[in-house]
């Protein structure tokens, strides 16, 4: 999930504030590849050491997401429905995670129709990949837990976390050549598609499917069409209309989070205005602010230069900004504008929390019988060998059958490490564990596992990496 141009502003000068002494680090940080993986990292490590504290802060901290009952009630109405827990963790997994897969919905509809996955070629290799590090994880498991009531959690290993993966990239600097980075965001986008329709198939129980809600589903998801064709283009109205969506798809069957993505595919990805026109009209509208500014220096060379700025622009200034605001905004496509404000809602808020909300394993208590457990080993050894060897041999088949080309700078020794770092599975694993398993025991041991293989795949994948010599400044810089 990471999706960020230059920043333009920055060698703009603007007088300093006051609040940017305290902003500025903040803000430096968040921009950084590397920050969302960090922040992953403490949640999830804050939730590993209250759940292993004394008894009475993990039983408390058990009991904050899952005992204390959280609805919306009006009269007789409440929500969410009976059947449901509405519990703390049935809000972060249930609907927060929506937020989540409405985000990963953007990037997979940006990337198919503007993005790596537009063109055939270049897609080839990481989408091979990703079939090849989804499939072999799945028989690996299923190796070691065939005819056992484990069998439900195949598909767990199957995932790769985006935010660890490129924050360990990130981490290893100019080991890392550009095109592996771009091989590695696009093999785990098409893995998160993979794991969508996983989840959509595998991981809905016909006896609870209600058809006339799943056809309500579609309907609003319909409705959602028709506003993009008619031109629809405010975000928060698609907002609205998307709780009915998410809502429906709930009393359907099908997991909620499914609605992120569906309303995703119907968010507008035109603009109003082409590039060169756009760049033709802003040209205009800055020569007449600038005539405008030019025409008023009488009366402001009598100001402090200090205070200039605080001063009301004339109404054709103002007018000038209020066109530039217009067009700016007509040049963007609302795909852009949600997912670049999405992103960090998704990546500093939802994802930290849902790690603070599912990564609490009782290390003392699990340890031990999953080190005896099939079902851990058919994980680790799923996310470790099977992500490794799986994108590793399917990413040769492709090059060797003609179908792609390794990126520029990309070695076979390079393309080992990121198909090592594809085995960190950590918030689309346990998000399906929590999917595959209901009874407590089985699930802990599924987080334990997940935990243990995207660690131990994160330290390999790294230590490949860095033998690889590192790639010369020119080339590094992306």
């Amino acid at each position: 999930m990471s999706h960020q141009g230059p920043d333009y502003f920055k060698d703009v000068p603007t007088r300093r504030r006051p609040i940017d002494a305290a902003a500025k680090p903040v803000a430096n940080f968040a921009k950084k590849e590397v920050a969302g993986g960090i922040v992953l990292v403490v949640s999830t490590i804050v939730a590993l050491v209250l759940a292993n504290s004394t008894p009475e802060i993990a039983r408390a901290f058990h009991a904050f997401w899952t005992e204390i009952p959280v609805s919306l009630r009006v009269g007789s109405w409440s929500f969410p429905p009976g059947k449901y827990s509405g519990n703390f963790e049935w809000w972060v997994n249930d609907a927060l995670m929506a937020a989540f897969f409405f985000v990963i919905g953007l990037e997979l509809k940006r990337e198919f129709l503007a993005g790596e996955l537009k063109d055939p070629r270049k897609a080839a290799l990481p989408l091979v990949g990703a079939v090849g590090g989804m499939v072999l994880p799945g028989v690996l498991y299923a190796a070691f837990n065939w005819g056992s009531e484990s069998m439900r959690g195949w598909a767990i290993p199957t995932a790769t976390d985006i935010a660890f993966a490129l924050g360990v990239l990130a981490l290893l600097g100019r080991r890392v050549p550009p095109g592996l980075r771009v091989f590695l965001v696009t093999l785990a986008i098409a893995d998160d598609l993979g794991a969508l329709l996983i989840i959509a198939i595998f991981y809905t129980s016909n006896e609870n499917l209600s058809m006339p809600s799943l056809g309500a589903a579609f309907g609003v998801m319909g409705a959602m069409a028709g506003m993009n064709l008619l031109g629809v283009r405010r975000w928060w109205i698609y907002g609205l209309v998307g709780l009915v969506l998410w809502y429906f798809v709930l009393k359907s069957g099908v997991h909620p989070t499914i609605a992120g993505v569906m309303g995703a595919m119907t968010i507008p990805v035109q603009t109003r205005i082409d590039a060169f026109e756009f760049a033709k009209a802003s040209r205009r509208l800055a020569d007449e602010f600038e005539r405008d500014v030019a025409g008023e220096s009488g009366t402001q060379a009598s100001v402090p230069a200090r205070k200039r700025g605080m001063i009301v622009t004339s109404p054709v200034q103002q007018g000038v900004l209020i066109a530039m605001e217009k067009i700016t905004e007509a040049a963007q496509t609302p795909l852009q504008r949600l997912e670049k404000g999405m992103l960090p809602f998704a990546a500093f808020f939802v994802v930290p929390v849902f790690a603070l909300a599912n990564a609490g394993v009782s290390v003392g208590n699990v340890a031990g019988i999953a080190v005896r457990d099939s079902q851990a080993w058919g994980i680790v050894v799923g996310l470790v060998v099977g992500k490794s060897i799986g994108i590793l041999g399917a990413s040769f088949l492709a090059v060797r059958l003609g179908l792609s080309v390794l990126p520029a700078g990309v070695t076979w020794r390079h393309m080992l490490g990121a198909a090592i770092l594809g085995g960190i599975g950590f918030t689309m694993s346990l998000f399906i564990a929590h999917l595959a398993f209901e009874n407590p025991e089985r699930l802990a041991i599924a987080k334990f596992a997940v935990l243990s293989g995207s660690a131990l795949a994160a330290v390999l994948g790294a230590a490949v990496l860095l033998s690889c010599p590192a790639a010369p400044r020119s080339e590094s810089k992306h």
